[in-house]
């Protein structure tokens, strides 16, 4: 493994303790850019481990890459929310802690899932966010009911966006993500993955892939 990974505990504002971890390349790093990456639903078992693919292959690539087990996931306390908003605290305190302990002022807010609605939630809140990807952003009716609230910030947010999903997503349809994204401020850019389902673009089949996305839009930052 060509990275280093360290494990932290971040305390946010309402005293909950996150369970926390960094991937850092052994070789040199790239950038001052950090990768905070926000896991899916916490609900349905959602936690950090699924996104250590990725945050590996960002550290392969030269990048630092954060992920954490937000409130009632993984080893973190406190109790999961169901329509994610007490985890948007999650979000800004680990990227609080990214900026004071890993001396960045570039943050790259990358969500899975559920997790996409909250870091979109975030992204106004911490003024060194650079740009927001998305990995199966659940902007469909269904999800809508829980997470629809959360919409409007990232679709108001000025900077860059890319939104990856896969073309057979259960929650979301591409007719839905495009009509979604019309309406989206600043530079937006989609990747759809052909046959990807939901659930099956989490699986670790996918990390390469989307450690490589990651790192082609963090070059155009």
């Amino acid at each position: 493994m060509a990275c280093l990974v360290e494990s932290s505990t971040v305390e946010t504002s309402d005293g909950i303790k996150l369970h926390t971890r960094v991937f850092k390349p052994r070789e040199e790093i790239k950038d001052n850019l950090v990768v905070v990456l926000v896991h899916p639903y916490s609900v349905l078992g959602g936690c950090q481990a699924l996104l250590k693919g990725i945050a590996l292959g960002l550290a392969e690539k030269g990048y630092r890459a954060v992920t954490f087990d937000m409130r009632g996931a993984g080893r973190s306390t406190g109790r999961p929310s169901l329509t994610g908003f007490s985890e948007i605290k999650d979000v800004v305190a680990v990227c609080k802690w990214v900026c004071d302990n890993l001396s960045s002022d570039r943050i790259l807010l990358v969500g899975s899932s559920a997790g996409a609605p909250i870091a979109g939630s975030a992204v106004n809140q911490i003024e060194q966010v650079v740009g927001y990807v998305s990995l199966g952003y659940p902007f469909g009716l269904m999800a809508s009911i829980l997470f629809g609230r959360h919409h409007k910030a990232i679709l108001q947010f000025p900077k860059p966006k890319l939104f990856v999903m896969g073309t057979q997503d259960g929650f979301t349809s591409v007719k839905q993500l495009r009509n979604k994204l019309s309406s989206a401020a600043g530079h937006v850019e989609t990747h759809l993955i052909e046959g990807a389902g939901h659930f099956q673009m989490e699986g670790p089949a996918y990390d390469a892939q989307m450690a490589d996305m990651i790192t082609e839009f963090i070059a155009k930052l």
